[in-house]
């Protein structure tokens, strides 16, 4: 699919210079692009790429001359990373998912199927499902007895949607993604070795043999509007209650939201990240890769960790935490600049101990 430099200006809302006719097939870092292709050159370090390169448009950075680069149409955008999602959005066409209900799928007779749905092959459908219209459903997918999955939404491939799970409109689940699983929720007939540490916060002084009963999940998963969860990222259910994820969500691979977590509005979290049970989020968090959060705790609005922070306390509004444990970003930058010191510190100390031992 072709697209000219005009219609990609004002997808963008920006600014057109030279041709605006010419047409354009993909998006391409400078150094390697054709003459169909739009070189990505939106800062002055990717001028000398262009002149390796056979482009004959660019997005470029404002100022740039884009008639001694040798182009023969330029597009001007403000905000150059902000202009990537349109862009990607005009261009990605989506998965191959052949319109209506493929014949290897198996649908219950009580399912409810949305206009306009496209539904691939080897999916099912429980009874009582819904599923709303124009999503679009590719091969391998689950989706459960009573669950609900909201307007154009996009289930990729092996996504499972549990039973009774209620999804929100625009929803989309990378390949692998889970929602609805139960929960690590089990518990000793005696108070357990955890239970035991967390109190004294020292070492048991008697260890005996301690096994597991299952507390069931009778919750479900509730997920807003525009959420979208990565491949092989698991949501448990709720153990009384649902566990929550608000609109406009947007969770990387291999991320866990455990039972019970209530997740604000807009957060976002990096690859390998977790949320410990029964934890409550406010809107837009963001979790660096490999940050986590403890259980039972409260995450203020606007919160920020950066990556492989670990929280294990209470954390207020608007406050950027790093470390483990994670602390307030500049304690912890002070911290780790003191640790660094203490080789240092420590053979300073082992001359003045010499020294008061020689005048001694």
């Amino acid at each position: 699919m072709s697209h000219s430099i005009q219609e990609i200006a004002a997808a963008l809302d920006a600014r057109v210079e030279g041709d605006g006719s010419l047409m354009i097939r993909r998006p391409s870092e400078p150094a390697a692009a054709g003459p169909e292709d739009l070189a990505l050159a939106m800062d002055p370090r990717y001028a000398e790429g262009l002149s390796q390169g056979r482009a004959q448009a660019a997005i470029l950075w404002d100022g740039a001359d884009w008639q001694a680069l040798g182009l023969k149409a330029a597009i001007f955008v403000p905000r150059p990373r902000y202009a990537m999602a349109g862009l990607t959005r005009l261009m990605d066409p989506g998965p191959a998912i052949a319109p209506g209900i493929h014949p290897m799928a198996a649908i219950d007779a009580t399912a409810e199927i949305g206009e306009g749905a496209a539904i691939g092959p080897f999916v099912s459908i429980g009874p009582g499902a819904k599923v709303g219209p124009r999503a679009r459903i590719a091969s391998h997918v689950s989706i459960g007895a009573g669950a609900i999955v909201g307007a154009d939404a996009m289930l990729l491939e092996g996504v499972r949607i549990g039973h009774h799970v209620r999804i929100g409109d625009r929803f989309i689940g990378q390949p692998g993604a889970v929602v609805g699983a139960d929960g690590l929720s089990f518990v000793t007939p005696e108070k357990s070795g955890v239970e035991e540490v967390r109190e004294n916060l020292k070492d048991r002084t008697e260890i005996r043999a301690q096994s597991w009963t299952r507390i069931h999940s009778l919750g479900s998963v509730t997920v807003g509007d525009d959420v979208e969860l990565g491949a092989n990222t698991c949501v448990d259910r709720g153990t009384i209650r649902d566990t929550v994820i608000g609109s406009g969500c947007k969770i990387d691979n291999l991320c866990h939201i455990a039972h019970n977590v209530v997740m604000g509005r807009d957060c976002l979290m990096a690859a390998q990240t977790g949320i410990a049970g029964s934890t409550r989020i406010g809107d837009r968090l963001v979790m660096g890769g490999q940050a986590g959060i403890a259980d039972n705790l409260q995450i203020g609005n606007d919160v920020i960790c950066t990556a492989a922070a670990k929280v294990l306390s209470n954390v207020p509004a608007g406050r950027a935490v790093m470390g483990y444990p994670a602390m307030k970003m500049e304690t912890n930058i002070e911290a780790y600049k003191a640790l660094r010191r203490l080789p240092r510190l420590a053979a300073q100390v082992a001359e003045l101990q010499k020294a008061v031992s020689k005048g001694g």
